[in-house]
């Protein structure tokens, strides 16, 4: 069922699909669709001999894009992680791809939909998977994990500076069964523990929302995901085939950068500093293109935006490396 009802704002939609088709007549990767808006823009910059392949894990997300891919047949849709196009597991060809895009953020139906669990200001169940199909939900978790392994995830995925006194109260909330048998099972129950516990918090930003920031990249293991889609789009780009990644927080921001990094600049053998590495690790194999931010029209017209980060990346020619 596509759910007609949530709207979305697709951010940075100009500035990434600008950077990311460069032909045509090339063949393009969404790797995340959402709800399509980068797709839609891009297929209009194609030819009649383009295609684009767009990945989801969510259900949802590919539904809506069925009657897409239904009315232009240079569409297809795959219900799978973004993590899964390298050639290996997608069937496409090595070096086949004029361009990948990436819009890591969560997309606003499935923060507006309270029942998926993920927004900290609607009742709903503490769910947040990505696919609902598959894995345990963060009240499944919660219900098991330890209270050290609690504070850790929120610490690690969500930088929040409380983890420790959050934890410690989810548990406490859990040993005395004050959400009763069933536990904490609802979104509210927990941003409710987390704005008695957290206190000083930064003008504008809810109290609880570092911590379903961090639930929900643990759960859907995000950062994992990310780095296993990264790693494959060298092999998968061709020759000035170009990488655009849009990233809304800090923690997937720094493994784009760290990434194109790696595969932009030479590495050097710490014992021998005047010689280069050969190896297939030290080609190089992109060239960084700079970072994108929103405009302050975009950031004042939606203010999801604002963390916004968009990288890009050129695939290098093939085989050796390049000054």
């Amino acid at each position: 069922m596509v759910d007609t009802q949530w709207t979305h704002t697709t951010v940075l939609l100009q500035e990434s699909i600008d950077a990311a088709v460069t032909d045509p007549n090339g063949t393009y990767i969404d790797a995340t669709y959402g709800r399509g808006g980068h797709s839609r823009l891009l297929l209009s910059r194609l030819s009649p001999l383009g295609r684009l392949i767009a990945f989801d894990r969510d259900a949802e997300a590919v539904a809506n894009a069925q009657p897409l891919a239904e009315a232009d047949p240079r569409f297809t849709i795959r219900h799978a992680a973004f993590s899964e196009m390298d050639a290996a597991q997608s069937g496409i060809p090595l070096g086949s791809i004029t361009g990948i895009l990436m819009d890591l953020g969560i997309s606003s139906p499935q923060v507006d939909d309270a029942a998926r669990g993920f927004s900290f200001m609607r009742d709903g169940p503490l769910d947040m998977r990505m696919d609902t199909g598959h894995g345990e939900s963060v009240a499944a978790w919660l219900a098991k994990a330890a209270e050290t392994r609690i504070a850790e995830v929120i610490h690690d995925y969500g930088e929040e500076r409380h983890a420790r006194l959050i934890a410690a109260a989810i548990v406490a909330a859990r040993t005395k069964k004050i959400f009763g048998e069933q536990g904490l099972t609802r979104t509210l129950e927990l941003a409710k523990i987390v704005a008695s516990t957290v206190h000083g918090r930064e003008a504008g930003q809810h109290p609880a929302t570092r911590t379903f920031q961090a639930f929900r990249i643990f759960i859907n293991d995000e950062l994992g995901e990310l780095e296993r889609a990264l790693s494959s789009t060298p092999e998968l780009l061709c020759e000035q085939g170009r990488l655009a990644v849009i990233s809304f927080h800090s923690l997937e921001d720094r493994r784009v950068k760290q990434f194109i990094a790696s595969h932009s600049k030479e590495v050097y053998d710490p014992r021998s500093p005047q010689s280069l590495m050969r190896s297939t690790e030290s080609t190089l194999k992109l060239k960084d293109l700079g970072r994108i931010k929103p405009s302050a029209a975009e950031i004042k017209l939606n203010p999801r935006s604002r963390s916004a980060v968009l990288r890009v990346a050129e695939r290098t020619s093939f085989g050796v490396a390049t000054a």
